[in-house]
């Protein structure tokens, strides 16, 4: 992961929606941006039962 961002999933989920909601367009400009790995990404707000919306942009 990112080494700028939360290991816990709970606040890396609050971070996450609100870079996509302020700053992205989809999860992949997201990711390809930040140098993050997506699966990695998703598999791990997966862990809290959360997965990504694109119709929503985020979370849910």
């Amino acid at each position: 992961m990112h080494a700028g961002l939360p290991g816990d999933p709970v606040i890396l989920l609050g971070v996450i929606n609100t870079k996509l909601r302020d700053f992205y367009s989809s999860l992949d400009a997201l990711c390809e941006d930040m140098e993050i790995d997506r699966d990695e990404l998703t598999e791990k707000l997966s862990l809290i039962d959360y997965i990504y919306d694109p119709g929503r942009n985020q979370f849910v």
